[in-house]
């Protein structure tokens, strides 16, 4: 074709939108836009139906153990430090870890650590270290408090006698996270060894605390520190585990104190080296809030009242809020005034000393930039010694009648600015006042906030504000105090709108229905809704109403959208913290402290007055001191009921009376127990000793605790003892005072004379008077005869008339099984192990055991002759031969019928025996015998004979007289039923 030609365009072919052929088309193209496994299921299903249902079971079990039941999260914006306390038996390495933390999370080393040491671990989260010893009262106090727990296990030994006390003992209080430590690796030189043991070790502690629990492995050591790669995945798995909060924490305040000061006026010391102390203790607030009403107790060593609470700056606070991917080294702060480490920082009262956090670890001593702190951590001896030793003085005299010149011309000027000081001392005077507006009506009870510009005010008198604008919120005007009135602008109403405005207010009639919905709209949105102070409803204004209506459509939806309880009741649980939270947010500090008390998370400082002087002298840091809060009522004691049980591992058992040592709540005391058992018609039967494998019910005097919580009973705090400790375990019932424990009594007595089903029984009261207490008993003889008391009888004293089912013998023994009641002792003592001398904190020793004061005293225990055992000497005994009946034997087959032998011919007894010859007078008198004894048998016969024959005629005579009164009722009765029978025809 040329240049100049035109192409010539066809028309496009146009395919068949239906029919046969089109319809085929489609069948072969509808697997072109399929996947694989749509286009051929059966290579992509499941080949064993089992092994997909397995895995389908497997997924669920996975899913559900995730699931705990919905709690309301309480958790401060800004959470305390997590306690995470270091424990194991001795020798296992929990220095050398504390020390490995320390060094990873604030890079460097502090040389010797005493108590709490609380370190910055990253942007939101601070945690407090402590090393818990080889202390039972420790042990218990840490699984009370802490949040997480480093148990260390020495694997070239393998568990001890200690970890399985602290195990036990976390499960009665609470069982915070524990992730095990395996130490001393380097031990085991054989590789194959050392994967058996790590095995082993590893199936026993999932044994102990739950399939999948964590454990590291700590290998060798290096320059005295675990490894740095080691240790460091140790700080990372510890910043980012999560905890779920505990039941007796979430309703219990405490403080795991860090700091002590004495301030004791040294003057009272000095007179009295004995007095009673008062001690300021620091810490953060844990658990709920903590109010200055409450009493509080410390473990170990009493309950105190609180003298003043106040809250002091976070010694160790959380970085900025910046993003970044770590911490710098000025925020790798480091807290532990216990062991001298932190910069100045200056208290009310007091001043503490704070280590800069960088790298100053030089021959293992921190060493400070600042001359002043290192010439104050260097110091050998205190400031007292110092100032009695040196002979400056530290104001110069000059500067003393400066200061009293001052003071002089003070007081001399009083009348200059009388005005100035009469506004300073008003606006001080305002400032102390507690707001009852406030706290009654909440934030929407707040005064005006006013413009204090310049432009917008002008003071009156100096005192008072005047506020020219009459432009105000109706929330704010609902906010004025009521009882002040306000005159103010009344010119306004001369307007015809304002009059207009307030017309319905006087209309008796009814309103329209526009006009009564607005008005109802006005009074929500300037009321807002009813506060239920009582039950604790959370008020609700217009716009939480409508949250509430926002949150309903939402469970609405939820529910709608298939959603499971558990999510649904976990999206209540979140709304519900979430209203907590902001309920109190429009209140400032000092009210919210007033009404809710001191949040968790506030680093406080408790003044307690009237301290054991013991308190202070003895001292240890390596012991923790935790302020726990009393809630209302916990500072009784009383009758404690609970369900107890003893442990399997305790080689005896439990005898009642028996002083022991209990921990129940935050409190460690002795008492002595009843154990008893409940019988099916509820009586509270007494226990000499706890039985094996079985609960029992426990009754003591102690303090009152909320049923529901756990304890548990060991007997002594000593650690030298070589057999497990934790006696029994249980929880507390119920707190009844009118519980009644009785004790079975058995009276016995002896019959003294007896009548028939008849008898006076003695032996068994002494006095009229007992018998008369036991009248209506049942008694009991041996033999099963049962009776009845009657009646006292006069004389002898003591014997009574009884009644039985039949008559008894003068050889049988009556008893009476009765129940007396028996009386808790009210004892209650307790453990102060915090005021026991350093190095003897362990050996506190209250009431000693029966037991224990004989084995003291070399007193054998007495024996009672009926106790003993004495040897049952038994006879033979001889059975007679088997004698079948013969005609049972005429049933029996032949193989079965006994045999009999031919008897042989006895011998006569005549010739067996020796010849013996009568005499003539002994033949007379045998004769004369046997003629006696035929007349007597011939007497008797004959009377036999007579008695029949008038045995015969007296019952013929009986039955003649029988028959004739026979007749004569059968007379009677048809008289009777003639005589009826005409009286039914008459009518």
């Amino acid at each position: 074709m040329g240049d100049g030609e035109e192409i010539q365009e066809n028309k496009l072919h146009r395919g068949r939108a239906s029919g046969r052929k089109a319809d085929k088309k489609k069948q072969k193209q509808r697997h072109d836009d399929e996947t694989s496994a749509q286009r051929n299921p059966k290579a992509f299903t499941f080949h064993s139906a089992v092994k997909a249902a397995r895995s389908a079971r497997r997924t669920l079990d996975i899913e559900t153990k995730k699931m705990h039941q919905p709690l309301v999260d309480r958790a401060p914006l800004e959470p305390p430090p997590i306690i995470v306390a270091i424990v194991g038996p001795p020798k296992v390495g929990k220095t050398t870890l504390l020390n490995s933390l320390v060094k990873n999370f604030t890079r460097q080393q502090v040389s010797h650590i005493q108590g709490p040491v609380t370190v910055v671990s990253g942007k939101k989260r601070r945690l407090t270290l402590f090393e818990c010893g080889n202390d039972i009262n420790s042990m218990i106090d840490v699984a009370k408090t802490v949040d997480l727990v480093l148990l260390l296990i020495d694997a070239s030994f393998g568990f001890e006698m200690e970890t399985f006390e602290f195990l036990n003992i976390c499960q009665i209080h609470g069982f915070p996270k524990v992730i095990g430590v395996l130490t001393h690796l380097d031990m085991l030189k054989n590789t194959k060894a050392l994967r058996q043991t790590k095995k082993k070790l590893k199936n026993r502690f999932w044994t102990e605390i739950y399939q999948g629990a964590k454990l590291f492995y700590l290998s060798g050591l290096m320059h005295d520190l675990y490894p740095k790669t080691e240790i460091h995945n140790l700080c990372r798995f510890i910043s980012v585990t999560k905890f779920r909060p505990l039941q007796w924490r979430s309703s219990h305040s405490y403080v795991f104190a860090d700091r002590l000061e004495d301030i004791t006026y040294p003057e009272l010391i000095r007179t009295d080296k004995k007095c009673n102390r008062n001690v300021c203790l620091y810490g953060y607030i844990r658990g709920t809030n903590f109010k200055s009403i409450h009493n509080v107790h410390i473990p170990g060593c009493g309950d105190f009242a609180i003298k003043n609470v106040y809250a002091l700056p976070d010694p160790c606070p959380l970085p900025s809020n910046e993003k970044k991917r770590t911490l710098n080294e000025k925020e790798r702060l480091i807290y532990a005034p216990m062991s001298g480490v932190g910069g100045i920082v200056y208290d009310k009262d007091a001043v503490y000393i704070d280590l800069g956090g960088s790298r100053q670890a030089v021959d293992n001593r921190a060493i400070v930039e600042n001359p002043l702190v290192s010439a104050i951590i260097e110091s050998k001896a205190t400031i007292d010694e110092k100032m009695a030793k040196s002979q400056i003085s530290l104001i110069k005299v000059s500067s003393i009648f400066d200061l009293l010149l001052a003071r002089l011309t003070c007081e001399l000027n009083w009348k200059e600015n009388l005005a100035r000081k009469a506004k300073e001392s008003f606006y001080q005077r305002q400032s102390q006042k507690i707001n009852w507006n406030r706290l009654v009506y909440g934030s929407s009870g707040d005064a005006l906030k006013y413009n204090l510009d310049k432009g917008e005010r002008q003071e009156v008198g100096e005192i008072f504000l005047k506020k020219d604008s009459l432009k105000r919120n109706l929330k704010d005007q609902d906010g004025l105090d009521c009882s002040q009135s306000n005159y103010t602008n009344l010119d306004c109403w001369n307007d015809e709108q304002y009059r207009e405005s307030i017309r319905d207010c006087f209309v008796s009639g009814d309103w329209h229905e526009e006009d009564a919905q607005k008005m109802i709209d006005q009074d929500d949105e300037l009321y807002g809704d009813f506060e239920d102070l009582d039950t604790e409803n959370v008020s609700a204004t217009k716009t939480a109403e409508s949250s509430d209506e926002a949150e309903q459509d939402e469970v609405m939806d939820d529910s709608r959208s298939n959603k499971t309880f558990y999510e649904t009741a976990k999206a209540e649980m979140a709304a519900q913290s979430e209203l907590n939270r902001k309920e109190f947010e429009g209140l400032d500090d000092e009210s919210r402290i007033q009404y809710e008390g001191y949040r968790p998370g506030s680093y406080v400082r408790i003044e307690l007055h009237g301290m054991p002087c013991e308190f202070i002298d003895y001292f240890d840091p390596k012991y923790p001191i935790i302020i726990g809060a009393l809630n209302s009522g916990e500072e009784n004691t009383g009758c404690v009921q609970v369900r107890i049980r003893k442990h399997r591992w305790y080689k005896r058992i439990l005898k009642t009376r028996d002083p022991v040592i209990m921990s129940l709540g935050w409190r460690r005391f002795q008492t002595v127990p009843l154990f008893c058992m409940e019988d099916h018609n509820g009586r509270q039967r007494l226990l000499k000793y706890t039985p094996e494998h079985v609960h029992c019910t426990a009754t003591f005097f102690g303090p009152i605790t909320a049923p529901g919580t756990g304890f548990l009973v060991i007997q002594t705090t000593n650690d030298k003892v070589s057999h497990f400790r934790v006696m029994a375990t249980g929880t507390v019932r119920e707190l009844d005072k009118s519980v009644a424990i009785v004790k079975k009594l058995k009276l016995i007595g002896t019959p003294l004379k007896i009548f028939k089903n008849t008898a006076f029984i003695k032996g068994m009261f002494s006095s009229t008077s007992e018998v008369a207490a036991a009248e209506g008993a049942t008694i009991r003889t041996v033999s099963g005869i049962r009776g009845q008391i009657k009646r006292p009888v006069k004389s002898p004293e003591g014997v009574f008339r009884a009644t039985f089912e039949d008559k008894i013998l003068l050889s049988d023994i009556v008893f009476l099984r009765a129940w007396y009641p028996v009386d808790i002792p009210q004892f209650y003592n307790p453990v102060t192990s915090l005021l026991m001398p350093r190095g003897e904190k362990t050996e506190w020793q209250g009431m000693k055991t029966v037991g224990q004061l004989r084995a003291l005293h070399n007193i054998k225990p007495p024996q009672k002759s009926n106790s003993l055992y004495h040897p049952i000497e038994r006879e033979p005994k001889h059975f007679n031969p088997l004698l079948i009946p013969p005609s049972l034997q005429k049933a029996l087959p032949y193989k079965n019928k006994p045999k009999y032998t031919p008897k042989t011919a006895k011998k006569s007894s005549i010739l067996s025996r020796p010849v013996s010859t009568m005499s003539s007078k002994e033949k007379k008198l045998t004769t004369l015998m046997q003629q006696l004894r035929t007349i007597e048998k011939d007497r008797l016969y004959k009377k036999k004979v007579k008695k029949e024959a008038e045995r015969k005629v007296y019952m013929k005579k009986k039955e003649a007289e029988e028959n004739k009164r026979h007749k004569k009722m059968q007379e009677r009765r048809q008289e009777y039923y003639r005589k009826i029978a005409r009286a039914g025809k008459g009518k």
